[in-house]
């Protein structure tokens, strides 16, 4: 399951989903319009009926989009976990407070190679 965001028309060309990413033709996409991915969409509705307990979070904006959606993850009585090293931030301080202050009263943190090396 992928979420976007909408693309503003004067910014669609910045937030096109590039190659690698785009994912497969059965992925269900889930466009945010907010700063957080569970405000304002569906997706919720998507996971649950699923049996979707755990999710895992990166992106870019990590103490914007990154955080809320965390927050609201774990409101939603999700498992979340952190990418750390696949997130990025325009401040390095926000970047660091998200990620040393925050995401660990959130869920729990690694690096994708050591998320990676967990799953079954």
């Amino acid at each position: 399951m992928r979420v976007c965001h909408n693309p503003r028309s004067e910014d669609r060309a910045r937030r096109q989903i590039v190659d690698e990413l785009a994912g497969h033709a059965e992925d269900i996409v889930v466009t945010k319009r907010n700063w957080g991915a569970f405000h304002g969409t569906d997706l919720d509705v998507h996971l649950r009926p699923r049996g979707i307990t755990q999710i895992v979070l990166t992106g870019v904006a990590t103490s914007i989009g990154v955080e809320s959606t965390a927050r609201a993850a774990y409101e939603h009585g999700y498992h979340v976990t952190l990418a750390t090293d696949a997130m990025t931030d325009l401040s390095a301080d926000a970047h660091e407070n998200s990620l040393t202050r925050i995401f660990p009263r959130l869920g729990e943190t690694g690096t994708t190679a050591e998320i990676i090396a967990l799953l079954p």
